[in-house]
C-alpha cells in the first residue's frame, strides 16, 4: 500500500492540468487504483495553524484583521 503524497500540479502532463484547476493535488492508492484529488486552497486553509494560540476561528481572524488594520498608516 502507496503512503499519501502531495504533488505541485505542474509535474503532471498538461492535458490533466487543465482538467484538474489546482495547484497542488493529493495522490492515494485505494483498491490497487491510484486517485488524484484536487486540494481546493482557501484562505482559511492557507491561515490554518498561523495562529500560536491554537485552531483558526473566524472570531480570531477577525480580531487579527481588526489589529491589522489599526497599525495600518
Amino acid at each position: 500500500m502507496m503512503d499519501d503524497m502531495i504533488l505541485n500540479v505542474r509535474t503532471l502532463p498538461e492535458p490533466l492540468i487543465r482538467r484538474i484547476r489546482s495547484e497542488k493535488v493529493r495522490v492515494h492508492e485505494e483498491r490497487g487504483a491510484i486517485i488524484l484529488t484536487p486540494i481546493i486552497n482557501t484562505e482559511a486553509s492557507d491561515l490554518w495553524g498561523l495562529l500560536p494560540e491554537g485552531k483558526f476561528t473566524t472570531q480570531k481572524y477577525l480580531a487579527q484583521k481588526r489589529r491589522d488594520k489599526e497599525l495600518e498608516p
